[in-house]
């Protein structure tokens, strides 16, 4: 559950808490940080805790890597002030005798906040739409695969040939998902006892696929909400000897993992400005969102990997279209009455939300400033719409969308577009020269 610092003083005192964890998120999603001593983080609690400003330029493997104007060996690599935000201390339920918090990154020279940091990035299209008098509230459907291999066997198995958790498709089955309920039960209740409420799990369209889905707020606390979910999990798996994973597309012959994102704007007076009769702003905001898909691609689908999930006929969505209650458009407005929502089938389940929710503003708000009309709806199987865009094939068409994107840059700023234009060219660079096990099973003999 969520706690005030009081009640963590509390705690502390009679034992239920002794550790901290003080977090915050790297360009990947990652949860990066401290784990403090509950006493001595009572102690500093005004003052917060430093960490190296390298952590925003490593790669997947945690080197440092030149050509970041925010920091670099030639600067020296010095720190950045982690300030918590109190609103998110909670009882970490997933471990023992711990609370988390999440912090926003502040340069200690210029007193302000780190602009490339991904919950600054959010923030700042928070703010954008608070301008407009607005709010926006979001859910993400998360999904992932689950594994009866322990994360260290999988890695000395080189991720390949691990068992999978079902072995037939267990899409809304009861009895294959009943193999895994302690894993799931535990995920659900773990989550819903450290103040994030689950709405439900089910089985998926993958062997050993599952979703599990939390309930809406609002956007950035959404984001924190989703961050803590995946780290939580993948805690949970590996304290249980399993394993799971958020990867677009594991492997070839399953589907691949989403993260649909739901949002809803709501005005100053409490509405639901979705809500029928259909609103100016809400076909605005939908065709800004599709309007600026390829500029903001790298946030929904930041990997390698997040491109090969983009097969038609294969529940992940290939071209830009909307619809009422469609599974195969990218875009699908959903609900009724103040339900009423716009859900992006785009993003994987292995994007950063605070990118993800970030793009989707500026996304929304260019078509709100510039009164942007989306297409008319789509009926039919959108897979087989071949006059339709599609999606970007790549990271590497993506990322030259992104950083040439003048919407990009004016919703982000040079500096932030710049700062993840470089991150995703060294994970596009990394790739081109990597040598894979598709390139040996293929090449090694027959050549």
């Amino acid at each position: 559950m969520t706690i005030t610092v009081d009640d963590l003083r509390a705690a502390a005192r009679d034992g239920s808490i002794d550790t901290v964890v003080v977090a915050f998120t790297d360009g990947f999603g990652r949860l990066l940080g401290k784990r403090f001593d509950a006493g001595f983080f009572l102690e500093t609690v005004d003052d917060g805790t430093h960490a190296c400003d390298y952590l925003l330029t490593v790669d997947m493997e945690m080197e440092p890597i030149p050509g970041y104007a925010f920091a670099s060996w030639e600067q020296g690599y010095g720190d950045v002030h982690l300030v918590p935000d109190l609103a998110t201390l909670r009882r970490a339920a997933w471990t023992d005798h711990t609370a988390i918090v999440l912090c926003d990154l502040v340069d200690d020279d210029r007193h302000v906040a780190v602009a490339e940091a991904p919950r600054t990035v959010l923030r700042r299209q928070v703010e954008r739409l608070a301008e407009h008098g607005l709010v926006a509230r979001a859910a993400s459907e998360l999904e992932f695969f689950l594994f009866d291999d322990t994360y260290r066997d999988a890695h000395a198995k080189g991720y390949a040939g691990l068992q999978p958790a079902g072995w037939y498709i267990e899409d809304y089955h009861l009895l294959s998902t009943a193999r895994v309920e302690p894993f799931v039960r535990a995920a659900r209740c773990a989550l819903g006892d450290s103040g994030i409420d689950v709405e439900n799990s089910k089985g998926e369209w993958g062997r050993g696929q599952h979703e599990l889905n939390i309930r809406h707020r609002d956007v950035l606390e959404m984001a924190d909400r989703h961050t803590l979910l995946k780290h939580a999990m993948k805690e949970l798996a590996d304290s249980m000897g399993l394993s799971i994973t958020f990867m677009a597309k594991p492997t070839t012959e399953e589907a691949g993992s989403s993260s649909h994102l739901h949002l809803s704007l709501w005005d100053d007076a409490g509405g639901n400005v979705f809500a029928p009769p259909e609103s100016d702003r809400f076909r605005w905001f939908l065709g800004g969102w599709m309007a600026h898909v390829d500029d903001f691609m790298v946030c929904y689908a930041p990997t390698i990997n997040s491109y090969k999930r983009y097969v038609d006929a294969s529940w992940a969505p290939t071209r830009i279209a909307w619809s009422n209650d469609n599974r195969t458009a990218g875009f699908r407005v959903v609900g009724s009455g103040p339900a009423r929502r716009i859900e992006n089938r785009i993003p994987g389940a292995d994007c950063n939300p605070y990118l993800a929710y970030a793009a989707t503003i500026a996304s929304g708000l260019a078509g709100i400033e510039q009164q942007i009309e989306p297409p008319e709806p789509f009926h039919g199987d959108v897979y087989q719409a071949i006059e339709l865009p599609r999606v970007p094939a790549t990271l590497a068409d993506a990322l030259s969308s992104f950083s040439s994107s003048a919407s990009a840059r004016e919703a982000f700023g040079d500096a932030v577009v710049d700062h993840y234009t470089h991150f995703h060219r060294v994970e596009v660079e990394a790739h081109r020269t990597a040598v894979t096990d598709w390139e040996r099973t293929r090449y090694f003999e027959r050549i």
